[in-house]
């Protein structure tokens, strides 16, 4: 994946450049591959990270496609082309690279899902959540504070080099992003903000109908389902999160993708289903993503939603009676 990222600024030195932005815990660069336009100006962002959970393979395959198609597109699809002036994309393929190292040495370490930093003194177990590590809630629930755990938080709210990384990049950057996904499997869900069932995001409302019109982008390519809530009310109360901690940096458009499948074979996806996976979910990000641009940089998206308010009013449908 690493030499791939470096054939990717080789393939398209116009637009793609590597950024080091970080170490894990085994002294790995943490890297990402910007991908834009250069017009001179300050630029607003995407972010996309995959790989945070060592044993969902399909995430970071789905990184590699998302780049190598939006790299496709932009010279021949006009939407593309507008959106690569307008925004940089931030891509990270494999977040927890020793964690995802760790999971092809044998059968035995395949479902690992922490990153591999050791645990406290007293503890023999490795391994941080990373997905819990966020200072978002941190602590509170979907956790173990037993090290061996699959979902111990760590120490402290970003102990770990890798969700260090990440608060610090995008923190430092946080009024530049439009939108922040992040990809794991498995479960086909598209979850919004918060983990914490006793928190609702600001604009709830619209990442629900930004989210459903995600899933129904997915549904089109290929007929999967998938259900799109908060994680409390469609999968189950988590804290510490980097969905949840970008949506309190203030990023408006903060989501997690749960790829493929529902449990039939969950994280040891068959070979043969990587390509219509990625097909897939790269329709349901690309929604997100034209929504997230189309927001900002035209006033269509309002007024189209605005104008259906007015319609919808004038012909006697409420709120009450829409449910």
């Amino acid at each position: 994946i690493t030499s791939w990222m470096e054939q990717m600024v080789k393939d398209h030195p116009d637009v793609v450049t590597v950024v080091k932005y970080g170490k894990t815990y085994e002294s790995r660069d943490i890297s990402l591959l910007k991908i834009g336009l250069n017009t001179g100006k300050e630029k607003k962002a995407i972010w996309m990270d995959c790989g945070i959970h060592a044993r969902e393979w399909i995430a970071p395959a789905f990184c590699q496609y998302f780049v190598r198609e939006i790299l496709q597109t932009y010279k021949t699809d006009a939407k593309m082309e507008e959106m690569m002036k307008n925004v940089d994309f931030y891509v990270t393929p494999v977040l927890n690279m020793d964690g995802y190292i760790y999971t092809w040495e044998n059968e035995t370490t395949r479902l690992w899902r922490k990153n591999r930093s050791p645990g406290p003194e007293d503890c023999a177990c490795y391994g941080t959540d990373l997905n819990r590590n966020f200072d978002a809630n941190w602590g509170t629930v979907g956790v173990s504070f037993n090290c061996c755990s699959n979902t111990y938080p760590g120490t402290k709210p970003a102990s770990e080099p890798e969700a260090k990384a990440v608060t610090e990049f995008v923190g430092s950057r946080k009024d530049i992003f439009l939108c922040f996904l992040t990809i794991h499997s498995y479960g086909q869900l598209i979850l919004v903000p918060y983990g914490h069932p006793n928190y609702t995001a600001p604009n709830y409302d619209e990442l629900m109908m930004v989210g459903k019109g995600a899933a129904e982008a997915v549904w089109k390519v290929h007929g999967m389902n998938y259900t799109v809530g908060a994680s409390p009310d469609v999968l189950y109360a988590n804290s510490g999160s980097s969905r949840d901690w970008a949506r309190m940096q203030g990023i408006p458009l903060s989501f997690t993708f749960e790829l493929r499948d529902n449990g039939t074979y969950g994280f040891k996806l068959p070979e043969d289903q990587i390509q219509p996976t990625c097909e897939e979910a790269y329709s349901g990000a690309l929604h997100i993503i034209t929504y997230a641009h189309d927001k900002t940089f035209s006033g269509a998206v309002a007024n189209a939603a605005v104008t259906l308010w007015s319609i919808l009013l004038a012909a006697g449908v409420t709120g009450a009676t829409l449910m």
